[in-house]
Order: C-alpha cells, then sequence, then structure tokens
C-alpha cells in the first residue's frame, strides 16, 4: 500500500512539474531579435484588464496577446535603429505624454479617496431614506389575437379551469409578468390591472395594441426601493463626475490664473 501510495506521489510530481515547465520555455513566452518576453508580461497585461479576464480564460487570451507583443517589440526595435527618441518631435511628444500621464493617475488617486464604499453607500441610504413608493402588482396573463377566444377563456375560469393551464394551452405570450408598476404598461393594460383587487382575473378581454388579455392579479404591495447591488454603477458613476468636478474646482480656486484674450488683453 505503502509503495502504491509513493509511486502515485512520484507521478504526481512529475505531471506537476511538466505542467509547471509548459509555461512558456522556463518562463520565456518569446524572443524578438534577442529581447525577451515573458509569460509573466502577457499575465500581467491579462490580470490588470478585468474586463477581458471575465469573459476571455488566459489560454485563449495568451495567443492572441502574444503576437500584439511581439509586434510591439518589433516595432519599437525599429523605431530604436532609427533613433526616433532622438528627434525634437518625440521628445516633444513625449513631454504632453508624461503631463497627460501625471494628470491620469493624480485624479486617480483622488477620486478612489472619494469614490469609496463608504460613500456608495451614504448614497444609496439617502436615496431610500427619501423613497416614494408606488403601487405594484403582481399579475400573470394570457394574450390571444381573437377577442371571442379571450371571452371564452374568461368562461373556463368561472367554471373553475385553471389559470395557468389556459395560459398554457392558448397564450402567445409567458404568462407570468411579475411585479410592475403602473407606467410600466401600456395605458390599456395597466388602467385594468391596477382597477383590480388580489385574487380577481378580468371580466372581459382587455384590449391592447399586442392582442386580447386576460388577467389575473397575484399580489398587491407597495414598491421597494431597488437593491444596492442593482444600483451600484449608476451611484459610482455619478459620484465620480461629481467628484472630478470638485476636484478640478477646488483647484482652480486654490490657484491664481490670468487669462488674456487673442488681444493680449486680460480676460475677467
Amino acid at each position: 500500500m505503502q509503495k502504491k501510495y509513493i509511486a502515485f506521489a512520484v507521478l504526481a510530481a512529475m505531471l506537476f512539474s511538466a505542467q509547471a515547465r509548459a509555461e512558456g520555455k522556463d518562463g520565456l513566452a518569446a524572443e524578438v531579435n534577442g529581447i525577451k518576453i515573458t509569460v509573466d508580461e502577457v499575465k500581467k497585461a491579462y490580470e490588470t484588464n478585468p474586463k477581458i479576464k471575465s469573459s476571455v480564460p488566459f489560454d485563449e487570451f495568451y495567443p492572441k496577446a502574444l503576437e500584439f507583443f511581439v509586434k510591439g517589440k518589433v516595432i519599437s526595435q525599429a523605431a530604436a535603429n532609427a533613433k526616433i527618441a532622438d528627434t525634437q518631435e518625440y521628445k516633444d511628444q513625449l513631454e504632453i505624454a508624461k503631463e497627460e500621464l501625471a494628470r491620469k493617475l493624480y485624479l486617480e488617486h483622488q477620486l478612489n479617496a472619494k469614490v469609496n464604499d463608504a460613500a456608495i453607500e451614504k448614497v444609496y441610504n439617502d436615496y431610500k431614506s427619501k423613497f416614494k413608493g408606488q403601487k405594484e402588482v403582481k399579475a400573470r396573463h394570457i394574450l390571444v389575437d381573437d377577442e371571442k377566444l379571450a371571452a371564452d377563456i374568461i368562461d373556463q375560469l368561472k367554471k373553475g379551469a385553471k389559470f395557468d393551464e389556459l395560459a398554457k394551452k392558448h397564450s402567445k405570450d409567458e404568462a407570468d409578468l411579475g411585479y410592475f408598476t403602473k407606467n410600466m404598461m401600456v395605458p390599456e393594460f395597466g388602467d385594468a390591472a391596477f382597477s383590480m383587487k388580489k385574487g380577481q382575473y378580468s371580466d372581459k378581454p382587455v384590449k391592447t395594441k399586442f392582442g386580447y388579455h386576460v388577467i389575473i392579479i397575484d399580489d398587491i404591495r407597495d414598491a421597494q426601493p431597488q437593491p444596492l447591488e442593482d444600483v451600484r454603477p449608476q451611484i459610482e458613476g455619478m459620484l465620480t463626475q461629481q467628484s472630478l468636478a470638485d476636484v478640478v474646482d477646488e483647484l482652480e480656486k486654490s490657484a491664481k490664473v490670468v487669462k488674456y484674450g487673442l488681444d493680449g488683453k486680460e480676460l475677467k
């Protein structure tokens, strides 16, 4: 038994070692005229791009990314051979790029301090405290093209037929509509649904542009605030815009700025 375990452990170690060596050639992804590109460089590009990471596995990302890295190195080497870095154009654009990068990083640092979980929760709690509820109904419906068929379905309901069975047999739409407010539906449907009581079904077909509906109301309640996870992106976006404007305003107020028009006169 012990020998079998040792043999298994050795085999597992060999497989693990082979897998580790399979990460490129000793960690190397490519060489371009002697310049090395490592697997770690490609991995870093993958890890720092959440959108790509969430939609594509690394094995699929790797060959395409590696092609991009190789092309980049080829062009960089050509630019170095052409001494592009010695040109005035390069130096001018480098200064512009450095200034833009510094601005970007500064604003990112400021926003990271202002747009955080605590700030998002504060806005959400304020939204909840001011939330004005509307009535919501939870309903099912049977949608058909013919008014006579809709009336016949209502007659069958009066005789004890099951709503879901009739919906399955006749409806050209999903029966369960979930919860909705009146203004979420076309006017004729909303008016009919919100004039009914819980457990009641429509006593005559409701005509809309979609056809003829037979409606049953399963529940009536006050609308609830949306969960934080559903509104977080909107709150984060709003806070980001607001914080960005605040940061820039504060910087402008604390700076001594003098503006001049094209005629050389000071702008007030």
